[in-house]
């Protein structure tokens, strides 16, 4: 059986190697996606489609509140986790 300093230098090697192995791979593949662009002649969104219909996004759109809390004034959209005020209470009587 191998000692503990013998096996960490496995290890050290094996990581060596295996850093190796994984850029040697990468430069291959990103050769060979290079050669099917060229090829075909692909766009940036022909490989990587944004998914979205329209350009703009639909992150950061504030929605008008819901809810009104009349003790303190605070407001609450109806999304996400309900703020304590409102937890375990009928809604209704809060609504704006």
């Amino acid at each position: 059986m191998a000692t503990y300093k013998e096996l960490l230098k496995q290890q050290e090697a094996l990581t060596q190697q295996i850093e190796e192995a994984r850029k040697k791979e990468i430069a291959d593949a990103v050769a060979q996606v290079r050669t099917l662009v060229s090829d075909y002649g692909l766009t940036q969104q022909d490989v990587f489609p944004s998914g979205r219909k329209s350009g703009k996004s639909s992150t950061g759109i504030k929605v008008a509140p819901k809810y009104r809390d009349p003790a303190t004034g605070q407001t609450w959209t109806g999304r996400g986790k309900a703020p304590k005020w409102i937890e375990g209470r009928d809604r209704s009587q809060f609504l704006i």
